[in-house]
């Protein structure tokens, strides 16, 4: 067993937060929930099947994918030591039992693979992990601070905000990797760059900075900022670098190519000759244990035995043979997952909902499920989010287009517009299910541009 459950950090965190984590099991409507950090999104296939066997033994059954590449169990009755024992002894668990709540870091699920990357982030990552884990310092962030790594990967979520995020950048042939704080790639230019090499560095000392600026109650780098400008925590966090930062015009101005919309979906090519990842969308991000384990079985079969959650609440299994890539898609599709861009269900998120949330003022994934049935009937497949309160817990990011839960089965509706705050453009109120999928047939019809 990796860790005795008397390990379990029993001090009042820093900064305290309702996010569950493995060691630490929140009640939700339906019963617990276990969050399951896992490293670059990446599962083997027997801790997948550890977390199928523990999603039915200790809980109702329920496996969510979320939205930062992690795992939840839903549903977790009275036995919550038994639950953590089995995934700890599974390896899912932190190396030090402090550090469970900080392992926030997010990767492209094609890091090392992908054709287009710079540079392979994973060695980078695994040194940011350990630091996270073994800092004790760093075991004061709030669990809701979180740090993103792109290096340059065609397949790599650029909207989710991070409190610092890295990109990896080129300049006059040189590899760099920028960064930026409270913000994400897709909308924002870096602040500063510094060799790859310094990346871990650079890092370690951001986190240093903000811990010896924020006050316990500001949890997040936006908090720090909103009292801090922006150039003095730059001219302080140069002078705890080794080597300088490169602020220039080709680094500050630079904006990240966006990625290719739904290449988690399907056939993705990888660098490497002959071999490639496949992906197949969770339905509504809730895998049951026989999906978990028909992919776990695929992956040992046909990838390198193990799985890859993606941010868009997918999986994938990577160094598929391109000969068997058919294969794969079949096995996936034949778990119940969604391998196909057009399907309108693969293009549909939504969060708990009022069936196991109670601030949810509508059954969401009831009402996303008629939704997506009702746009394949006319052969649309729109990117949707359904959310049952303003807090949007199932997108990290700004949806093209939301419905906001007003009351059981009736919604608002925002189309996602760059000018507009928010969820965007508010495009119709208090509507059915059925009037939402009439508009958006209907829209889809006339305006092919969003």
């Amino acid at each position: 067993m990796s860790e005795p459950l008397s390990a379990r950090p029993s001090a009042t965190p820093l900064r305290p937060s309702a996010c569950p984590g493995l060691l630490r099991i929140v009640p939700a409507l339906d019963g617990g929930i276990c969050r399951i950090k896992l490293p670059g999104g990446v599962i083997t296939a027997s801790q997948a099947l550890a977390v199928a066997d523990a999603a039915e033994g200790f809980a109702g059954g329920v496996i969510e994918a979320t939205n930062r590449g992690n795992l939840q169990i839903r549903g977790i009755g009275a036995d919550h030591d038994g639950l953590i024992a089995a995934l700890v002894d599974a390896g899912l668990g932190p190396k030090n039992p402090a550090s469970d709540d900080v392992r926030n870091l997010m990767l492209s699920p094609a890091a090392g693979v992908d054709p287009q990357q710079l540079f392979d982030a994973r060695p980078l990552a695994a040194q940011i992990l350990h630091s996270l884990e073994n800092h004790p310092r760093f075991h004061e962030l709030s669990p809701k601070f979180a740090l993103s790594l792109d290096a340059g990967e065609g397949l790599a979520m650029l909207e989710h905000p991070h409190d610092l995020w890295l990109s990896a950048l080129q300049v006059e042939g040189d590899t760099l990797l920028g960064f930026g704080l409270a913000g994400c790639p897709a909308r924002d230019s870096p602040l500063a760059a510094v060799p790859v090499a310094a990346g871990h560095e650079l890092v370690v000392a951001v986190l240093e900075l903000f811990l010896d600026r924020a006050r316990p109650d500001q949890a997040r780098m936006r908090h720090l900022l909103q009292e801090v400008p922006v150039e003095q925590l730059l001219a302080d966090l140069a002078s705890r670098l080794s080597v300088p930062l490169m602020t220039g015009p080709a680094v500050t101005t630079r904006k990240r190519a966006p990625d290719k919309a739904n290449a988690h979906i399907g056939v993705y090519p990888q660098v490497q000759a002959n071999l490639a990842c496949v992906g197949g969308v969770v339905p509504l991000g809730r895998l049951t244990p026989s999906m978990l384990r028909g992919a776990a079985r695929l992956a040992e079969e046909l990838g390198d035995g193990a799985l890859v959650m993606t941010p868009w609440q997918s999986l994938m299994l990577r160094n598929v043979p391109t000969a068997r890539v058919a294969l794969a898609l079949e096995g996936l599709a034949r778990a119940g997952l969604l391998v196909d861009a057009g399907q309108a269900l693969a293009q549909v998120i939504a969060c708990t909902g009022s069936a196991a949330c109670a601030k949810g003022l509508a059954d969401t994934k009831a009402d996303a499920l008629q939704l997506a049935d009702c746009l394949q009937r006319h052969s649309v497949a729109r990117a949707v989010h359904l959310s049952g309160c303003e807090r949007s817990c199932a997108a990290a990011h700004t949806a093209p287009i939301t419905l906001l839960a007003v009351s059981a089965g009736r919604y608002d509706l925002y189309f996602h517009h760059a000018d507009a705050p928010g969820f965007g453009q508010l495009r119709g109120r208090d509507l059915t299910i059925e009037a939402v999928g009439a508009l958006l047939t209907a829209d889809s019809r006339s305006n092919t541009d969003d």
